[in-house]
């Protein structure tokens, strides 16, 4: 049945009356009696009993209304459907970030999407680093995620939305907690404690990489899961770890104080990568919202 012939039979039944349907739908009555004559012929029933005086709907017609009805509703509801994935007001994103201070400004974000876009849902990772998510956001199985790059990558951009400084994590009571800054040459005789190892852990590798360009290899007495866990281990004085200043003010450990490392380093910016063609309008609905919700940094 075409859509049209359901909406002609509609106006029949509802009206008992061609001339008063034909007027409702816009149309001459001719056309319409020739739309249901269409209609019963594909059906191979009789849905209307045409009289002079009168037209009454036959058992037939009458089983047909609510099925029509139904019809006529479920494709309006599909056309809403469609319109609102067009334009971005509902979809699903997969969303990942790694990292407090990442998790922070994903869930600012989530939660303005939820209350401005409450059709678009989000798949959550949160133990995402830095080369996974570009790898993952490049595969496709990302939509969306917060990292750190040196060089952009081919195939994502991304603004930026937080600047973040490497800084060294103390015991309140250690000899350097006072300090303004720190240099790296002056911990070498501490004991680290650092993340696991992972081929993208963006401060693990910075740990290593700052401690041998000043001419030792960090001590590393143990490693922890995250940074609050690190956190913790740090306050009850098992050693110092080396970590972003936006890292350390996320998981602020009472008996802990982050002093910045004295390094020449651009300080490093956390980007809201995406992949250059995701061609998803959830995506681009919810990007718009971030620039409000994650302004961009110099």
């Amino acid at each position: 049945m075409e859509i049209q012939q359901v909406k002609a039979f509609l106006a029949v039944a509802e009206e008992l009356h061609f001339g008063r349907a034909a007027e409702r739908l816009g149309m001459l009555q001719p056309p319409l009696s020739r739309t249901i004559r269409a209609l019963e012929d594909h059906l191979g029933v009789d849905l209307f009993r045409r009289t002079t005086r009168n037209v009454a709907l036959t058992a037939a017609g009458e089983a047909l209304v609510e099925p029509a009805r139904k019809m006529i509703e479920y494709r309006t509801l599909a056309t809403e459907a469609v319109r609102r994935a067009a334009d971005g007001q509902t979809g699903h994103i997969e969303f990942g970030f790694a990292h407090s201070s990442s998790r922070r400004l994903a869930a600012a974000l989530v939660t303005a999407s939820t209350a401005h876009k409450p059709g678009v849902s989000f798949g959550l990772h949160s133990d995402v680093y830095a080369e996974e998510g570009i790898t993952r956001l490049v595969d496709g199985s990302l939509d969306l995620a917060l990292v750190r790059w040196a060089k952009q990558p081919p195939g994502v951009t991304g603004r930026p939305v937080m600047v973040e400084r490497l800084s060294a994590a103390l015991p309140v009571g250690h000899r350097l907690a006072g300090r303004a800054s720190v240099r790296v040459d002056e911990l070498a005789d501490e004991d680290f404690i650092a993340l696991p190892e992972h081929p993208s852990s963006t401060l693990r590798e910075a740990t290593l990489r700052l401690c041998h360009e000043a001419g030792f290899a960090p001590r590393v007495v143990q490693s922890a899961p995250d940074s609050q866990t690190i956190g913790a281990l740090v306050a009850a004085g098992l050693g110092i770890s080396i970590t972003f200043d936006s890292v350390s003010a996320a998981t602020r450990e009472a008996g802990t104080v982050a002093v910045p490392l004295d390094i020449p380093e651009e300080p490093t910016k956390l980007y809201l990568a995406h992949r250059t063609d995701h061609g998803k309008a959830s995506v681009e609905a919810v990007l718009t919202l971030a620039e409000v919700v994650l302004p961009t940094v110099e």
